[in-house]
């Protein structure tokens, strides 16, 4: 009898055994991101991004939301942005938290808050693991924001430091503004660019030699044909046929990073937030349609590996307290009036430069410099001026052309003009604001910003989680230790 009541029991265990073993067979494969995206909008916060769909909207004589490719993605969370050391975050730190997962102080490239130790990126952990790696920005390279996926240093001014650091991160790809003292603040050092070439990085200039690529050629560095001063690509409002819009430029990466292995794309819409800085409402919502653009490209890859991909859009702060709506125009917006807008803030201030050194060497008058503002802003012209207006501008262009500033007091000047050309910042600001966009300050602020995402794990991007979250959560749909 014992014998027969054990066999049984013998038997029972062996059935359970197999049963769970065909079960734990049967069960799916934990799906993982082989392919990653993520789009850092600097400076986006959802007025913004809300302020480019109003406006897409209203150039079909339309009032509602045209949804950008961001706004389609299916989930949408909110993520806090805060420094250690300050409220109001800045690139640097809010970068080094949404690369790294760990808050630092304010300025602080990719080390901790008392800038003792170095803290890694989610980019360099992708690239342990055998991941092609792409670092995309329309500011310089060894700008704040793309510097923290791969540099370490105590001050994000340290831009020479940074970029001699950025070829000892092996990324496979970095574009496609250029390097920012890459001689040195003096110009007076050995070239950054000849350091990365020495450690077997290739250069690429222009789009032309871009796009004819079939393959990478090891590791490279992509620079648009033209640059600004601070080695950033021109605002896409000011953008010629020779320019490559950043949606080009990713569609184009994301066919050389494409491997077996899979490839990690960070891509930074940079300079929303230097257009927010002066309050540039129209070069401000053209960034953003085409760092949108860029999503989009993302997007259309997306649909070829739909189980292995994970897309995510975020912003490392908000930027110049963005509003739909103003108290000058109460209740009304007309974003139509920013189409009139031809250039970009700093464009319009070379303008009045050209301006001051041609007319003005031996005195001009006010009424002078109406045809720039007609043809620029369409100031004047399409958009009507109030005698409030004028006297503004007046006020602006002493300023501006025979240095009289409205105040003796720098923070009272600070407040009319930020740290900007007033003639150009107070005509720039008149069109945002006659066509119903608020600013509140030249700076950053506080506010947090939304989280998109769409792909493996999306649903865990969802809610209200701080910026530090949203690397771990890269991570963990990667299937790499934290």
């Amino acid at each position: 009898m014992f014998k027969k009541i054990i066999t049984r029991f013998a038997l029972v265990i062996i059935l359970q055994s197999v049963s769970i073993f065909i079960y734990s067979a049967e069960l799916p494969t934990k799906p993982k991101a082989k392919y990653v995206f993520y789009f850092i909008g600097d400076g986006m916060g959802l007025a913004q991004v809300s302020a480019a769909e109003a406006f897409l909207a209203a150039h079909e004589g339309q009032i509602r939301f045209e949804p950008l490719h961001m706004s389609k993605l299916p989930v949408i969370g909110l993520s806090t942005t805060y420094a250690t050391n300050r409220l109001i975050t800045c690139s640097a730190a809010a970068g080094t938290a949404l690369a790294s997962g760990f808050k630092t102080s304010i300025n602080t490239i990719g080390m901790n808050d008392s800038r003792t130790s170095p803290l890694y990126s989610i980019t360099t952990k992708a690239k342990a693991k055998g991941m092609k790696v792409g670092i995309i920005t329309t500011v310089s390279i060894n700008h704040a924001t793309p510097a923290v996926f791969y540099a370490h240093r105590p001050d994000r001014n340290d831009y020479y430091e940074i970029a001699l650091q950025l070829p000892e991160s092996g990324f496979d790809l970095f574009g496609y503004g250029g390097i920012k003292d890459a001689k040195g603040k003096n110009n007076d050092l050995a070239d950054a660019y000849d350091n990365a070439v020495s450690n077997g990085y290739k250069i690429i200039k222009g789009q032309e030699e871009f796009l004819s690529l079939k393959e990478i050629p090891g590791k490279i560095i992509v620079v648009n044909d033209r640059l600004e001063d601070d080695e950033s690509v021109p605002f896409i409002i000011d953008q010629t046929p020779k320019d490559m819009p950043l949606s080009r430029f990713v569609e184009k990466s994301i066919q050389l990073l494409d491997n077996p292995e899979g490839f990690f794309m960070m891509v930074e819409g940079g300079l929303i937030d230097w257009a927010c800085h002066s309050n540039d409402a129209a070069s401000a919502i053209k960034e953003v349609i085409d760092f949108d653009m860029a999503i989009g490209a993302a997007m259309e890859f997306m649909k070829l590996h739909p189980e292995e991909t994970l897309i995510v859009v975020t912003a490392d702060h908000e930027t110049g307290g963005m509003a739909l709506g103003n108290a000058l125009m109460k209740y009304e917006s007309n974003l139509n009036l920013l189409s009139y807008q031809k250039v970009s803030q700093p464009v319009l201030k070379q303008h009045f430069q050209e301006f001051r050194n041609t007319k003005c060497k031996n005195g001009c008058q006010f009424e002078e410099i109406f045809p720039i503002l007609n043809k620029d802003l369409g100031l004047g012209k399409e958009i009507p001026l109030t005698g409030y207006d004028s006297a503004q501008l007046k006020l602006a262009f002493e300023a501006s052309i025979t240095k009289k500033m409205p105040y003796d007091n720098d923070e009272n000047n600070y407040l009319l003009y930020g740290d900007e050309e007033p003639l150009a910042v107070i005509a720039i600001k008149m069109v945002s604001e006659k066509s119903g966009i608020g600013w509140t300050t030249w700076a950053h602020t506080a506010i947090p910003v939304p989280i998109r995402a769409k792909g493996v794990n999306q649903e865990k991007f969802d809610g209200y989680i701080d910026n530090t979250k949203i690397p771990k959560l890269i991570l963990e749909a990667m299937d790499i230790p934290q």
